[in-house]
């Protein structure tokens, strides 16, 4: 634990600040979440340094993120037509790229981002084009003509994507200053599949407001992130259906409580009440819940688990699971059972959670 004592001590010496606001987009249009925990007897509970967390113990999260990361390449969202130099339309990429694939080279060149495919674009000589594509965990090549729209200046007609920002809630941290989020992957809004990332950063945020959610139409969290180094708070590492997951930086800053609890198995997971812990009105709150059903084979890994807010002052100022909360945690009988993942679209009241164990053992792999 000596890397804790070093990171906290650091954490203490920073005292400077530089604010460069930047909207941040929400992620991911129907998934959503809420905080949860609840410790037996939590009233008589102490708080405790990170280093006497064991391997099946974790520090509860349910504090709101700022969320930045960069793609594993250039993810292709679409084709399109453009206009040549000679008058006539034409689409060089049709049929050959597909929306979810990644440019990783072109003419063998390495690309790993947009400006870097721009770059090369600028540079072509002629027409002929070789992309080396990642399409799915299939490595193929394509070749196709761009389109001199300009003298010596070339279109691929392909629309692409090299990082994603948002919101999120922090789930849990472990003793190796680890943590897992969200409790689902992130996926792209345009062509849904699931990033690949090659990293990513994780923020603090101010909220701004919460949007009230109604039937048909999910609420939202709203806030500012201030992406600059001062405000960093972690490094992300992967990005999986069951989470994003990384380690932590700015422990103090962001668990100002150190309220150690253990990770329940699946099978100890109960029809019944239990607690989140989420992000309302300026600080972190637990609002009361009740599973209604568990999964311990589900289809889809983060919907192993549907609750229910029964919590009214909760209801009152969200109308249940916003967008925002995904990996807010979820506590019963004094364990981390799950993290919420996505709402009811139909119910906002309703949604669904991912058991703490998945993600602890995604964690861990």
């Amino acid at each position: 634990m000596d890397k804790l004592k070093y990171l906290e001590k650091q954490n203490r010496k920073q005292n400077r600040r530089r604010y460069i606001l930047v909207a941040a987009a929400l992620i991911c249009a129907v998934v959503s979440g809420a905080v949860g925990w609840s410790v037996a007897d939590a009233s008589s509970q102490k708080e405790v340094s990170t280093e006497q967390i064991s391997e099946d113990t974790v520090l509860v999260g349910g504090m709101p993120v700022g969320i930045y990361m960069e793609t594993d390449g250039v993810l292709v969202l679409n084709t399109q037509n453009i206009k040549a130099i000679d008058g006539k339309s034409y689409e060089p990429a049709h049929n050959l790229v597909k929306a979810g694939d990644y440019i990783v080279a072109m003419n063998g060149t390495e690309i790993h981002n947009k400006q870097e495919l721009m770059e090369t674009i600028q540079r072509l000589q002629d027409a002929e084009v070789v992309l080396t594509l990642r399409r799915n965990s299939d490595t193929t090549e394509v070749k196709l003509d761009a389109v001199e729209w300009k003298p010596q200046e070339y279109k691929l007609g392909i629309w692409v994507r090299d990082n994603v920002q948002g919101l999120g809630t922090i789930t849990f941290l472990n003793q190796n200053s680890e943590f897992g989020a969200l409790g689902h992957g992130i996926h792209d809004a345009d062509t849904s599949v699931l990033m690949q990332i090659t990293n990513g950063s994780l923020y603090k945020t101010s909220i701004r407001s919460i949007v009230k959610g109604e039937d048909g139409m999910p609420g939202s969290m709203e806030g500012l992130i201030v992406y600059n180094r001062y405000n960093r708070l972690g490094t992300i590492q992967k990005n999986s259906d069951a989470g994003i997951y990384g380690t932590l930086d700015e422990i103090d800053t962001l668990f100002e409580e150190q309220v150690p609890v253990r990770v329940a198995a699946a099978d100890e997971v109960e029809t019944g009440d239990a607690e989140i812990r989420c992000y309302i009105d300026g600080e972190v709150q637990e609002y009361k819940v009740r599973i209604l059903e568990t999964d311990t084979s589900p289809r889809e890994i983060n919907k192993g688990i549907i609750l229910e807010v029964t919590d009214s002052a909760l209801l009152d100022k969200t109308g249940g699971i916003i967008q925002g909360m995904s990996g807010s945690p979820i506590l019963q009988n004094g364990k981390l059972v799950g993290a919420v993942t996505h709402v009811f679209v139909n119910d906002p009241t309703k949604g669904y959670g991912i058991f703490a164990e998945t993600m602890l053992s995604e964690l861990e792999n």
